[in-house]
């Protein structure tokens, strides 16, 4: 490759509808067909779990927003991770990534590709449960799909994402009116008293808030591809604008049509709400909620797995992950070594994976960082007010989300403290005792260098430049 002097870059090749639907498609994963009933059963009473599925909205859209104004001011790849290395620095920036590549992405990939076969498989089970293997058999499959597809094109794990996003819209939407129909024709019963037996701990509130963002999860997605955004500093905060709007309505509508359907009692002791809605309502074509939500998880695992490939891509290419995962595929221009990495890591998280723990922990450890970009943010509002950004939130807005990030990290520990919340903070502290001798100091280099030139020969991959 000597006289090839120009480095390679990854290509903008995602538009405003590509956009739209990695942000949209990522959040409208497996979260609304399963965690309804997790959020109502949580709060107590269908009329406090509507107000949490709207603040739950509100608070990924002021998000989503805050994080726009970081795109344009920060126009790199890579989201929490680069923010946090642009404001707090290094270490900081480390220990996040060092735990969003050995825990958080992994979690929600795995969470995701499980709730993906629960639903592929339900239809050969029918009237009992799958059998765990089977499941976990499916789920590998899934991931195993999607990287293979992230790797070859990225045009084409657009097009996936657009697809899919279309298919979830379609299916929410049926769920809609279906449920307007029953409303029409009488059935509010669901509705009188909708306040009785609300739980107003500020506990259930916290795990009610967590339960319902895991819905709302993915609302960052597009931060960490901003270098292969068409116009970033225009089509950032539209599709964040469009996005989490539209789905905050679907999500709020769904659950109308759900409670319409079904009594608070059987929404709570479904396994999968929507498939439920479906035996109800459409009868013999019920089957087609599971397509719908297995297709939608799909969806939602795409989306991650590009999202998640970036933040190892970037990451080596700040120094802070081995240099094999920085490069990109000579032809391809996609970061396969960063995509093959983040698929391993999965997969062997998938071999013991239970969801439900997953997503609380998970959730703490995501809320964590955010607070820590928040605050970069403020920091930059404040100390650096003549940096070149295209868009702007008001200072009010970063305060109020950081404000709720602090109270999702210790409302859990304050009320119900359990030891897996300091395993957690213990992990994440130990990025330090790693980055200490091997990033700081650069103890043993050479021990890699044999490997990446093996890995670099046999994935046909060549280091990538910015794309700024």
């Amino acid at each position: 490759m000597g006289h090839d002097t120009h480095g390679l870059n990854l290509q903008r090749e995602v538009g405003i509808i590509g956009a739209i639907s990695f942000i949209g498609g990522t959040m409208i994963g497996s979260g609304i067909f399963i965690s309804p009933q997790y959020v109502l059963s949580t709060t107590g009473s269908p009329g406090a779990s509507f107000i949490i599925w709207s603040c739950c909205g509100l608070i990924a859209m002021l998000g989503g927003l805050c994080y726009a104004e970081l795109g344009t001011i920060i126009p790199e790849s890579g989201a929490e991770y680069i923010y946090i290395l642009r404001t707090a620095g290094k270490v900081v920036a480390f220990m996040f990534v060092f735990s969003f590549i050995m825990v958080m992405r992994p979690a929600s990939g795995t969470g995701i590709a499980l709730s993906f076969a629960e639903y592929a498989v339900a239809p050969f089970y029918s009237g009992c449960t799958p059998p765990q293997l089977a499941v976990k058999f499916v789920a590998a499959g899934s991931i195993l799909v999607l990287a293979i597809i992230n790797c070859l094109n990225v045009r084409l794990a657009t097009g996936i994402q657009v697809v899919t996003m279309a298919v979830k819209v379609v299916a929410l939407v049926v769920i809609i009116l279906g449920g307007i129909v029953m409303l029409f024709q009488g059935h509010t019963e669901n509705f009188e008293d909708s306040f009785e037996g609300t739980n107003v701990g500020v506990s259930s509130m916290g795990i009610a808030f967590y339960q319902g963002l895991w819905s709302y999860d993915g609302w960052n997605t597009l931060n960490y591809l901003t270098e292969e955004v068409k116009h970033p500093e225009v089509n950032l905060p539209r599709a964040v604008l469009i996005a989490i709007s539209l789905v905050t309505t679907l999500y709020l509508l769904v659950n109308v049509s759900y409670l319409t359907v079904m009594t608070p009692k059987e929404l709570m002791s479904s396994s999968a709400v929507a498939v439920t809605w479906g035996n109800k309502v459409l009868g013999s074509w019920g089957w087609v909620m599971s397509v719908a939500a297995a297709l939608s998880a799909f969806g939602s695992l795409n989306g991650t797995f590009f999202s998640g490939g970036r933040v190892c891509f970037v990451a080596a290419r700040e120094g802070h992950m081995p240099d094999i995962l920085s490069m990109a595929h000579v032809h391809r221009l996609t970061p396969s070594p960063a995509l093959i990495f983040t698929t391993i890591i999965s997969l062997v998280v998938l071999i013991p994976g239970d969801f439900q723990s997953i997503v609380n922990y998970f959730s703490f450890t995501a809320w964590f960082f955010y607070a820590i970009v928040l605050s970069g943010l403020i920091y930059l509002k404040i100390k650096k007010p003549d940096l070149p950004r295209p868009y702007k939130v008001p200072i009010v807005i970063p305060i109020l989300v950081l404000a709720a990030a602090i109270f999702l990290v210790l409302a859990p520990i304050i009320d119900n403290p359990q030891i897996e919340y300091l395993y957690v903070a213990l992990f994440i502290l130990s990025g330090v005792i790693v980055y200490i001798p091997f990033i700081h100091y650069k103890l043993c280099p050479g021990v890699l260098d044999k490997l990446t030139v093996f890995l670099q020969l046999f994935l046909e991959v060549a280091p990538a430049d910015k794309n700024l």
